[in-house]
């Protein structure tokens, strides 16, 4: 645990900060347990290890309990008008693994919403900028769903006749097996075409709504 500003610290503290910080659950435990007498502990010390806690709470994967514990954080970062607290930028921090929980858990409006907050506080934050174009990308827009539909469409129509030319060009129209087979293909290779053409149009979109969103914030900070 990193070391608190003051000289003297409590016997909880002292304990706490004899935890390995990357044993979470140990850390979760300890929290857990000696939560109720934190309340009498000095704040730096007390906010330290609330923060440790949350982490912890975050590598473990439990993401909801660190959305709660993520709120907390915030709440009192900004009731004690800190912003910075062992070399980090606490509420900044707090915010990126808030969008990251709400990620995991497929929140992806609200994580569209926090990372778009976090942006305008930092425009030129390059990780928060790739999470959200990664979020848009997985927030499925409308003309993905049409393609896809699309192209699962004609994926049926090529196998519909694909047992027409099996079961009955081949047996009684030989003659026309070989229009069958480029219209078969046809339909194959635009239903591809469809799939990955939706994609790619989806994925550049969102490239350039968050480069948009950005630049447009960036100007506005100068």
């Amino acid at each position: 645990m990193n070391p608190s500003r003051s000289t003297y610290h409590s016997n909880i503290y002292r304990e706490f900060r004899s935890i390995d910080a990357a044993e979470w659950r140990t850390v979760i435990r300890f929290y857990e347990l000696y939560e109720e007498k934190m309340e009498g502990l000095e704040f730096e010390e007390s906010f330290d290890m609330l923060l440790a806690y949350a982490t912890a709470l975050f590598e473990i994967g439990d993401y909801d309990k660190h959305l709660i514990v993520a709120d907390r954080v915030l709440e009192v970062s900004v009731m004690n008008n800190v912003k910075f607290f062992n070399g980090e930028d606490v509420f900044q921090k707090t915010l990126f693994k808030k969008a990251a929980s709400n990620y995991s858990l497929y929140k992806l409006e609200k994580c569209d919403y926090l990372l778009r907050e976090l942006l305008r506080i930092d425009p030129y934050d390059n990780d928060g900028a790739l999470f959200l174009k990664k979020c848009l990308r997985d927030m499925h827009s409308t003309v993905i769903k049409k393609t896809r539909a699309a192209s699962v469409l004609l994926l049926i129509i090529s196998a519909f006749i694909i047992c027409i030319e099996l079961m009955v060009v081949h047996s009684f129209y030989p003659q026309l097996g070989g229009f069958v087979a480029l219209i078969r293909n046809a339909t194959l290779g635009l239903s591809i075409s469809i799939l990955i053409f939706g994609e790619l149009y989806h994925r550049l979109r969102c490239h350039r709504e968050v480069d948009n969103f950005v630049e447009h914030l960036k100007r506005r900070k100068k």
